[in-house]
């Protein structure tokens, strides 16, 4: 056995139990429903395993296949898939209530940068004592900063406050 490997056991030759199975050929077709021990008398006589492949069909249903190549095909398909998924990250731009125009348009650019690359943004605004108070201002700094961002961004989440913060969320705009 390899590490890790989330392919389900099947059920091959002589651990099948059932009494009776649907029985599919090697070439894919159906030879219909037959005694365990003829379907796999059939299997040797191909020189094949006996796989069960759907075990909660009523009758369960059995392939004749080369179980060894298949177990071989499906990894290479997994590992396939797996090395074809990107990992999206949330990179994280902070700004302040105070924060200045050339301020802003740097964090955006900083902003701009990781969008491009495909990751997530999550732009924090962090109020500081009295500044809670006036949370309608941080959010339009936060409107203000998407707004420099508006080619290569879309909001996920608007800003919204949540205890001393205001949070919102970018993801990368699908316009390529």
């Amino acid at each position: 056995m390899g590490r890790n490997r989330p392919i389900k056991e099947l059920q091959i030759n002589n651990q099948i139990q059932d009494r009776e199975v649907r029985l599919i050929g090697a070439d894919g077709e159906q030879l219909g429903i037959m005694p365990i021990a003829k379907a796999q008398s059939l299997a040797d006589e191909a020189e094949l395993d006996l796989v069960k492949i759907a075990p909660t069909a009523q009758p369960p249903v059995c392939k004749i296949m080369d179980y060894g190549k298949h177990r071989y095909e499906q990894i290479k398909r997994e590992k396939e898939a797996r090395k074809n998924q990107k990992i999206v990250e949330i990179k994280e731009v902070r700004l302040s209530m105070t924060i200045d125009v050339n301020d802003i348009n740097i964090k955006a650019k900083n902003a701009a940068k990781f969008l491009k690359e495909g990751n997530k943004v999550k732009v924090t605004l962090r109020m500081r004592g009295r500044q809670t108070a006036f949370a309608s201002q941080g959010v339009e700094v936060m409107n203000d900063f998407f707004e420099n961002l508006k080619e290569v961004a879309v909001m996920e989440k608007k800003p919204a406050t949540e205890g001393r913060s205001i949070i919102m969320i970018l993801a990368p705009a699908n316009n390529k």
